[in-house]
This record gives C-alpha cells, sequence and structure tokens, in this order.
C-alpha cells in the first residue's frame, strides 16, 4: 500500500510541477487552457500533499529507530 501510496505522490507532483509550468509560462493559450492547467496544477498540489502526509504518518516508527540506532 505505500508503494501505491509513492507513486501517486510522485505523478502527482509532476503534474504540479508540469501544468503549473505550463500555466505560468503559456504565451499563446486561451483563458479556458490557462484556467484547466491551473487547476490541473492545483488538483496536483493538493494530492501531492495529501500522499506526502499519509506516508510521513508511518514515518515516526523508523525516525524513532534511527534515534535509538544514534544513541547507541
Amino acid at each position: 500500500m505505500r508503494q501505491l501510496i509513492a507513486i501517486i505522490n510522485v505523478v502527482a507532483w509532476s503534474g504540479f510541477w508540469a501544468f503549473g509550468y505550463l500555466a505560468l509560462t503559456a504565451g499563446n493559450l486561451s483563458p479556458q487552457q490557462i484556467t484547466t492547467a491551473s487547476l490541473l496544477a492545483g488538483l496536483g498540489f493538493v494530492t501531492g500533499v495529501i500522499a506526502y502526509l499519509k506516508l510521513s504518518h508511518a514515518a515516526p516508527q523508523l525516525r524513532h529507530m534511527s534515534k535509538i540506532r544514534e544513541e547507541g
């Protein structure tokens, strides 16, 4: 399950950057196309944040174990 969330995270952030770049740098797109690219970038951002938070929710156990290893 964590691998699926990680894949969703990568795809969502890729969509955020790709569509965000299109929305910001588009020279000859119609306002409707820019709005669509902005909405897709926003959807990628929200999905990426949610996926990241789900992945990091399970991480305290890992961080705790690394802290134990550092303390000796």
